[in-house]
Order: structure tokens, then sequence, then C-alpha cells
């Protein structure tokens, strides 16, 4: 799989090398469709947005999850994905633990002929109570999270 994500384009010209933590398939819906018939580059964050959810969710429960925001997004746009690829492939790695960050790389791939379309880097941070302030992940969280640390950070 490391040669469906091509490097040197763009600024995450490095993507992990070791398989995705998770891949979610997400059926290309008529909605996220834009007027050149291409999904529209919103779409790219819900679809991660999406595969981040179920990971974190399934891997840490939903009151952790709901106390878990985006700080920071970096993107690259590859190639247009339209409905003929039927599925968006969306691939995701932690890479990075902070005192209270996630870091996280995501792919998304043509369901139809495994090209890259899109890549992003996520720096998520778990908050208080409030959701006002950064807090120190719990140790559950990080003992959970640890063993999904991709081998050799891309940056």
């Amino acid at each position: 799989m490391a040669s469906a994500y091509p490097r040197g384009h763009g600024t995450l010209a490095r993507m992990p090398t070791r398989p995705p933590v998770h891949t979610k398939p997400i059926e290309i819906r008529w909605r996220d469709m834009d007027g050149f018939n291409h999904v529209n580059n919103n779409a790219y964050l819900t679809y991660t947005e999406e595969a981040r959810d179920e990971l974190f969710t399934g891997l840490l429960g939903a009151d952790t999850t709901g106390r878990i925001v985006i700080r920071r997004s970096e993107l690259d746009f590859l190639s247009g994905l339209t409905q003929a690829d039927d599925t968006a492939l969306v691939d995701i790695w932690v890479v990075k633990l902070g005192s209270s960050s996630i870091v996280t790389e995501e792919a998304i791939r043509s369901g139809t002929d495994d090209r890259v379309a899109f890549r992003a880097r996520t720096i998520t941070v778990y908050t208080n109570e409030a959701r006002d302030a950064a807090a120190p992940l719990p140790g559950h969280v990080r003992d959970l999270l640890l063993p999904l640390l991709d081998e050799e950070p891309a940056g």
C-alpha cells in the first residue's frame, strides 16, 4: 500500500510507512458533490472527521471523545474524487501524543483505483469538562493510544 501515497507533493510530502490504524469506507454521496461534479473540498474534512470520530469513540468511548476538539488541520488536495469513485477510503495514523494533544495523519483514497486524493495532518486536544481549555490526556487514554503510534513520525 505504501506506493499508493505519492511522495514530494504538497506540504505533507511524507506519509507514515506502516499500515493505517483505522480505515473507514465512506460512500460518496450526491450531496457531497459541487457544481463541477467533484467532491466538494468541505466534504473531505467531513470524511476525515467521521473516520477520526469512529476510531476515537470505538477506542476511547463517547465521553472521552466528546472532550477532544480540533485545534489545527493541515491539508493537501491531490486529486479530485467524483461519484465514479464510489467510495472514499479514509486511512488514519496516530503519529504523536503530547501532554494534551493527539496528532493524526489522514489520507483519503479512491475506492475504485486506490489513488490518494487528499492528505491531512490534524492536531486534536483533550479539554477540561467545560471544553474551554486544554487538559492533560488521562493515563488510560494515553495507554490506549501509545500502541497505535506510527514508528516513523511523518514530521
